[in-house]
């Protein structure tokens, strides 16, 4: 059976792995897919390098375009990143009429409508599992798996970087700072870590889910995006005190007003399974109508996992390459005509519960003032607890109040706040997190 011709357009950490795992299991693939699955041409920019890790046989560029425009290539796999150069590529091999699998999350979450529209005007497939937490098929799953479900939300820990560095507070009660540099010099965060810590990278990754759960437009641009940069280590000792662990969380949802679609630091429960996924290892929970609440679990980045998604894809392609582009699985899982044409709600108008931690004299009344302002709102307290201030942090007459609310509107939150903040017994801004039950 003659080969699949495969143009590999960056041979970095996942290029490389796919090469690797692609030699390795070459027979198993074949078996799969049908037909051999080989790398005929690579681009990348040190040729060396390339070529250590690619082996003989293949023809090697220094220009990605090259590869794209090779008569021999069937599939072309972008492993370059980012959206300049890897967005020409895309839509170059669309228009030259070949089918793409590319790892490129930022360039689906924000360019994903346009180049879903041309694949279709072309008749191409634009393969992406890669994009979404590493090996884990996170979007086989949502795409073609729960296709019977009307997905109700999905919750995720989707960045290895923010997640090894808040289970290192939680186990070591250090700080922010201080773990991020251990972080750094572990390999797991970058030297300019803005994109990991503060949500850029989980938002993009949840932005993509979120349109194949809801059969949406991808919407990076409305996405609410909060970071960890800012998180204190007294609160996820607060947290874990009352049951809680501290995540940084992608949460969509579908509300009867629209969609939710937020990254922010968030309380679980210490019981859910997914609250005990650490270290840099990812997760994801689906709840479906039909099938209730499903976890999947794996590692969301790394050469070989990586390389385990784009070469799944590979045999997709290969496998579904010969059908008619109306009997393949919609690159967003609903037809393109049957988008749903639903809001992305603003970070107001979510709903959900709150940890609120405010730093208020230790005196009668207060706890009275701060209860009064919350029944007004409408915000019913689910818990409360107080901690005195240590007079070793200079502050033995103050207290810590931490109150966990029922469901609320964050909106009303916000006002709620504001007056509580108002009070002379209460020293500085209150501190808010979002809490999820995620149960179900």
């Amino acid at each position: 059976m003659k080969p699949i011709h495969v143009g590999l357009c960056g041979v970095g950490t996942v290029g490389g792995g796919t090469a690797t795992v692609l030699k390795r299991n070459c027979e198993e693939i074949a078996r799969r897919a049908g037909r051999p699955i080989v790398i005929r041409a690579a681009a990348n920019r040190e040729l060396d390098r390339a070529r250590e890790l690619v082996g003989e046989g293949v023809e090697l560029f220094d220009d990605a375009l090259q590869v794209v425009r090779h008569p021999d290539v069937d599939i072309v796999v972008e492993l370059i990143g980012g959206t300049t150069i890897a967005k020409e590529v895309v839509l170059t091999a669309i228009e030259q009429g070949k089918h793409v699998v590319t790892a490129n999350k930022k360039l689906i979450a924000e360019y994903g409508n346009e180049i879903f529209a041309r694949a279709q005007e072309k008749g191409v497939m634009v393969a992406f599992e890669a994009a979404v937490a590493g090996g884990i098929p996170i979007i086989k799953a949502l795409r073609e798996g729960l296709t019977a479900n009307k997905i109700e939300w999905v919750a995720g820990i989707i960045n290895g970087t923010s997640n090894f560095i808040l289970t290192e507070m939680r186990d070591k009660g250090a700080a922010f700072a201080d773990v991020l540099k251990e972080a750094q010099r572990l390999g797991y965060a970058e030297a300019d870590p803005t994109f990991d810590i503060e949500g850029h990278d989980a938002a993009h990754k949840l932005t993509i889910m979120s349109a194949i759960a809801f059969g949406i437009p991808v919407q990076f641009d409305k996405a609410y995006l909060e970071g960890i940069s800012t998180l204190q280590a007294v609160d996820i000792k607060y947290a874990q005190e009352l049951g809680y662990r501290i995540k940084l969380l992608g949460v969509t949802r579908r509300r009867p007003n629209g969609i939710e679609l937020r990254v922010a630091p968030t309380l679980i429960p210490a019981r859910r399974l997914i609250a005990n996924v650490d270290g840099v290892m990812n997760a994801i929970l689906v709840k479906g109508d039909a099938v209730g609440a499903t976890l999947y679990y794996g590692a969301g980045a790394g050469a070989e996992p990586t390389a385990s998604s784009v070469i799944a894809d590979l045999v997709d392609v290969t496998r579904l390459a010969t059908a008619d582009p109306e009997n393949r699985v919609p690159h967003l899982a609903f037809q393109p005509t049957a988008m749903a044409d639903l809001p992305i709600l603003p970070i107001d108008e979510v709903e959900t519960c709150y940890y609120l931690r405010l730093n208020a004299e230790d005196q009668p009344g207060v706890l009275a003032d701060v209860t009064r302002i919350l029944a007004d709102a409408d915000i019913s307290v689910d818990a409360m607890l107080q901690r005195p201030v240590s007079e070793a942090e200079g502050a033995a007459d103050r207290a810590d109040i931490i109150v966990l609310t029922h469901l609320a509107v964050e909106k009303h939150v916000n006002a709620a706040l504001a007056k509580i903040e108002a009070l002379g017994s209460i020293n500085g801004r209150v501190v808010k997190l979002r809490l999820e039950h995620l149960n179900g």
